[in-house]
């Protein structure tokens, strides 16, 4: 039998990605509510709880209120694209390569809180070099990024592309998050085993995917007998066997001048680089922050779920 997928947000950025992933499949059933009834709150409860796995991809206070309409239904398994629930204890963190055992707990589990977009390739980049104490416990990070505009949701994708509106974004690139309270940080800082939060500068070009996340670090400052090698060798270690995550080769990121954000558009795949000197070193990450950041993450959790 078909497994019942409601996607809760589907005409959003991001559920409109899912659903595209989805649309073809002859082993799912999708669950929908026609256009004219998007605000039927009783059609919406009844599709929730009719669903094998419920996709919601809403607003943080929305996604809470769906999760309320299926508490007391424990047949049906929530995965959330919001910032709701990503750092709670009860929700499984939806980075299956994180760690050796996260696929396990995604596949597992009842509720999996999608990762952020920016997250994914920082946690991508720490949590390694955490895990194996390259990255020593009260280190300053960093973490510099620049996402596609689709990022921003509709409105954004209308404000860079309609340049007749009143608000209309003229810019090719600007920084944002200005106050450094980016609702991504607490993510980034439990998930990345870090002990303090990291200091985080994001920014939006005038490219529709695509994303790089940048962690600078100084060599003398990690963990004694540090190097770009062993760095590198944390990274290779930690995601071997993974198809999904890849460590460029050392031989390979020597030869490179520069780094496309756009390299891995409409793919689900992340890339990650070290470069660096005996002094510097410099881990990158590029995504689709609607692939891996996104849609493709929510679709392979999904993935995980049904193979329980």
């Amino acid at each position: 039998m078909a497994a019942k997928i409601f996607i809760d947000g589907e005409h959003g950025t991001t559920g409109l990605q899912i659903r595209t992933r989805l649309a073809d499949r002859r082993d799912i059933e999708l669950l929908s509510i026609p256009e004219a009834e998007r605000r039927n709150a009783s059609m919406r409860e009844d599709m929730l709880n009719s669903a094998d796995i419920s996709i919601l991809c809403l607003p943080d206070d929305a996604s809470r209120e769906a999760v309320s309409m299926v508490s007391g239904n424990n047949k049906v398994r929530i995965i959330d694209t919001s910032t709701a629930f990503r750092i709670h204890p009860d929700w499984a963190y939806g980075f299956a390569e994180m760690d050796k055992h996260q696929a396990e707990k995604v596949r597992s589990a009842r509720f999996v809180a999608n990762p952020g977009c920016y997250p994914t390739g920082a946690i991508g980049l720490i949590r390694p070099l955490r895990a194996a104490g390259i990255l020593r416990d009260g280190y300053p990070v960093s973490i510099n990024a620049v996402s596609g505009y689709t990022g921003g949701g509709k409105q954004m994708i209308a404000q860079m592309e309609d340049q007749s509106r009143d608000d209309a974004i003229s810019a090719n690139n600007f920084a944002y998050g200005l106050t450094l309270k980016h609702k991504h940080v607490p993510e980034m800082k439990n998930h990345g085993l870090l002990d303090r939060a990291p200091l985080f500068s994001p920014s939006v070009g005038r490219f529709p995917q695509g994303m790089i996340v940048q962690v600078p670090l100084f060599t003398t400052d990690l963990n004694e007998g540090s190097s770009v090698e062993t760095v590198h060798s944390a990274l290779t270690a930690h995601y071997a066997g993974q198809h999904i995550v890849e460590v460029v080769p050392l031989e390979e990121s020597r030869l490179m001048t520069r780094i496309d954000a756009e390299e891995l558009v409409n793919q689900d795949t992340m890339k990650l680089y070290v470069f660096g000197t005996s002094e510097h070193i410099n881990l990158v990450a590029v995504l689709d922050n609607l692939g891996k950041g996104a849609s493709g993450a929510a679709v392979q959790n999904m993935e995980l779920m049904l193979s329980a």
